[in-house]
């Protein structure tokens, strides 16, 4: 398994190099045979190293892999080395599978631009980055990963960077994201000073051994680290930046939700999980920000018209759920719903795509309509996407993930009841969202003809995906359904158990029939708003004070208006005012002193030999003084 371990992350890094270098001079085909074949290679080398881990697993169940020491400063080694668990190996293959058909997608969807090999040279970045990440054995190099994603984040929003609102938007990812890259950064120092060491194992080791429950220090790391995973994974209050992230292209848009970057938050919380389990302070505070994000995300994808606007607020709902799990303690179920998430989200976006550029870069449901009958592959597809994100009872991956978060948010102790309550409100505003967005694309009649359909290359991928977001959620089923626990136990090494579960099986079973029931009525409520067409569903949300919440909702809850002016205005004003930098005025005094120092005895170089022997006799004058009366 070591023999190719180093592979995985290194092949896509190797492609950005090959194609950064010569991608100019490149034909396209070649830069996507490395583009795409460079990460397509990582994912083939990532299930055979599945194969092998789990044929025969390493003792202890992982495996750690020391290439050489970065640099030793005072007492910190840092290796270059990658820690393969079953956590770690979930996200890589996550990471390249998902990456890959994402790449191929592209392939075809970005044939027509300049950029192309440009835009393969960052999505190689951003695969690698994220490989680095999660395959990290200690916290500095998951924070060099870290910060790689960011950078590949500000890159591929930005990346059609002639429009103006496009570059507004790269820059709003960078500066929010940094926010919480602060606060994770001060973790880390916080760590090495109390700890000794940023190796990942040997942190959990020690805090569990020196930190007792609930000590001020645990609580401080375990905040310092919220922060950071508020912002990469567009929490509140860090999720102002994630709907303007559309402005990059679709694929970008599909691998930033689905594999890389918004994920990180989430890997972080479960790979760090036990010094979070030491600040139970922190830990509420995460399954709070989780249900306060799913419901102010899912009223706002309510309200949204643009198709990729919607899945934005979507995927920020759906990370809020996964961050419920985590501050339940059901580690195994955040992991799950990530999972079964990167599958039916990649799948919604690269449907998306097809949809926009097939109607000439049309972005409004409104505008769409009857496209199941002229795009009859994106319309099933899209429709296994929509329905797992749904949570449709029983034959989707979306509903076992769901299910088990709210399951074990429900068993998870005093506050476990409302937190519940908060999941199925987002539940029941998840099914609205979704199919009121499917029945405005795809019911009613053609408003919009299409102009272009997919070819074979981006219909592969939907397909693939649109079959992995029916059955991956077989793969763990509740007791009352199967009992199938074989992610929980892929998982338990590293992350224990299923966590909290419902006290018996008539608990576990009403659990499971008010889920159902949440699904089910939503559904029906949505074909009741939605379901005869666009026309009628725009005349739905027009009704009485619909409107008016309706843009309180599409505003996102006014965030960007509150931070615009407790932030953005104020800093303006101050940048104005002190447009010549008050820090400098000193400098400047410097400078102003030695310039009129020099002006002044430039005045002395009159050329009169009279004036020069005067002035020595007179300095010759007053050293002698000095000499003898001093």
């Amino acid at each position: 398994m070591t023999t190719f371990l180093w592979l995985i992350p290194v092949l896509p890094l190797a492609g950005f190099a090959v194609l950064a270098i010569f991608g100019r001079t490149m034909p396209r085909r070649l830069a996507a045979a490395i583009g795409a074949g460079s990460v397509g290679v990582s994912a083939g080398l990532a299930v055979i190293l599945a194969v092998r881990f789990l044929g025969s697993p390493p003792p202890g169940d992982a495996l750690t892999v020391n290439f050489w020491t970065w640099f030793e400063a005072g007492g910190l080694r840092p290796g270059i080395a990658f820690h393969l668990d079953s956590l770690s190996l979930l996200f890589t293959l996550v990471v390249t599978f998902v990456g890959f058909l994402i790449h191929l997608y592209s392939t075809s969807f970005m044939s027509g631009d300049d950029g192309y090999s440009r835009f393969f040279a960052y999505m190689n970045l951003f695969v690698g980055s994220m490989l680095v990440l999660v395959l990290a054995s200690n916290l500095l190099i998951l924070y060099l990963g870290w910060e790689g994603v960011g950078l590949c984040s500000y890159l591929l929003i930005g990346f059609w960077f002639k429009e103006p609102a496009n570059v507004r938007a790269a820059e709003k990812a960078f500066i929010v994201t940094r926010v919480g890259d602060t606060a994770l950064a001060v973790g880390l120092f916080l760590i090495f000073s109390r700890l000794g060491t940023l190796d990942i194992q040997e942190v959990a080791t020690r805090a569990a051994a020196e930190w007792p429950v609930g000590s001020t220090l645990a609580i401080a790391a375990a905040a310092l680290l919220l922060g950071g995973a508020l912002g990469k994974s567009a929490q509140l209050p860090l999720q102002t930046w994630l709907p303007d992230a559309m402005a990059g292209p679709t694929p970008v848009s599909a691998l930033i939700h689905a594999a890389t970057m918004v994920t990180a938050g989430v890997y972080l919380i479960a790979r760090m999980h036990v010094i979070f389990e030491l600040a139970p302070p922190v830990r509420l505070a995460v399954a709070v920000i989780g249900a306060a994000t799913l419901l102010v995300a899912g009223t706002s994808a309510l309200a949204q018209v643009d198709i990729k606007r919607i899945l934005a607020y979507s995927t920020i709902s759906q990370i809020g759920y996964m961050f419920l799990a985590l501050g339940a303690g059901a580690w195994s179920a955040a992991i799950f719903h990530f999972f079964t998430h990167a599958f039916f989200k990649a799948l919604l976006f690269l449907g998306a795509g097809v949809i926009i550029i097939g109607l000439e870069e049309e972005h409004d449901i409104f505008k769409m309509g009857g496209l199941r009958k002229e795009l009859p592959l994106v319309f099933w597809t899209f429709l296994a996407g929509a329905a797992s994100l749904a949570a449709v009872p029983l034959v989707t991956a979306g509903f076992y993930s769901k299910e088990w978060i709210l399951s074990a948010v429900r068993a998870s102790g005093p506050t476990g009841l409302w937190l519940w309550f908060a999941g199925l409100a987002g539940a029941l505003l998840t099914v609205l969202y979704t199919f009121r967005m499917v029945f405005a694309v795809f019911g009613g009649q053609v408003t919009n003809p299409v102009r272009r359909r997919p070819g074979t290359v981006m219909a592969v991928p939907l397909v693939l995906l649109g079959v992995f977001s029916l059955v991956a959620g077989f793969l763990e089923t509740p007791r009352v359904l199967g009992n199938l626990p074989f992610f929980s136990r892929l998982l338990r090494p590293v992350l224990g158990g299923r966590g909290p579960e419902p006290s018996g099986t008539a608990q576990e079973i009403g659990l499971v029939v008010i889920s159902v029931a949440v699904v089910l009525a939503g559904l029906v409520l949505a074909w009741l708003l939605y379901g005869r067409g666009p026309k009628h569903g725009r005349a739905a949300e027009s009704v009485g004070g619909t409107s008016r919440a309706g843009g309180f909702f599409f505003s996102g809850w006014g965030f960007d208006w509150a931070y615009d002016r407790l932030f953005v205005r104020p800093l303006a004003w101050l940048a104005r005012i002190n447009k010549n930098d008050v820090v400098d005025l000193p400098f400047r005094g410097l400078a102003g002193v030695a310039n009129g120092a020099h002006a002044a005895l430039a005045r002395t170089q009159t050329g009169r030999l009279r004036w020069y022997a005067a002035s020595i006799a007179v300095g010759a004058a007053i050293v002698i003084a000095v000499a003898v009366f001093l």
